[in-house]
């Protein structure tokens, strides 16, 4: 990873990732779906060069519009949903560990998706109450699109959801 980069992005439908992780060095980025003159990461180019998806991944991508605008501000990571639909998002720092179920975040809402100072503090320990689905990567975040997973949800891990985003921070230094 660059030093200058504070996270990659990489887009994922269902459980396939498509195009090339994407390196973010400005302290914010857009992510958005087929927006014209958009500045930041399209989804709709990066899709253009994917698999066939299913009906589920159209209709979903369809929904995404103006999406997401990630910063990072001193210590923290803040995500902005201008999305029309709610965005669902899982961070280590945001989950309550008796309910590991994402956060919803509304349509014109925003949230602090990652505090280094919280996680600093936390034990990453295993949890055996619940358990996760693969390796937690204690400086990840994953985003779902419109449609939520977990235990409320009838999907039940994020593969399951059309469309997400996993952004990978960069590791302290």
């Amino acid at each position: 990873m660059n030093p200058l980069e504070w996270c990659n992005l990489a887009y994922w439908e269902l459980s396939q990732r498509v195009g090339p992780p994407f390196p973010v060095e400005p302290p914010a980025v857009n992510v958005f779906g087929d927006v014209p003159y958009g500045d930041g990461l399209n989804l709709e180019t990066l899709a253009q060069h994917s698999f066939s998806p299913p009906e589920s991944v159209r209709r979903t991508r369809c929904k995404i519009g103006l999406g997401i605008t990630l910063s990072r501000e001193d210590d923290c990571v803040w995500v902005y949903n201008r999305s029309d639909n709610p965005i669902f998002v899982s961070s280590l720092t945001l989950e309550d560990p008796d309910s590991p179920s994402p956060t919803r975040v509304p349509a014109e809402h925003c949230l602090c998706v990652y505090d280094s100072v919280k996680a600093a503090q936390q034990n990453f320990g295993w949890n055996f109450t619940h358990p996760q689905f693969g390796p937690i990567d204690p400086n990840s975040i994953r985003i779902s699109f419109v449609k939520g997973w977990g235990q409320n949800y009838s999907r039940r891990e994020i593969t399951l959801c059309p469309c997400w985003l996993e952004i990978l921070l960069a590791p302290c230094r």
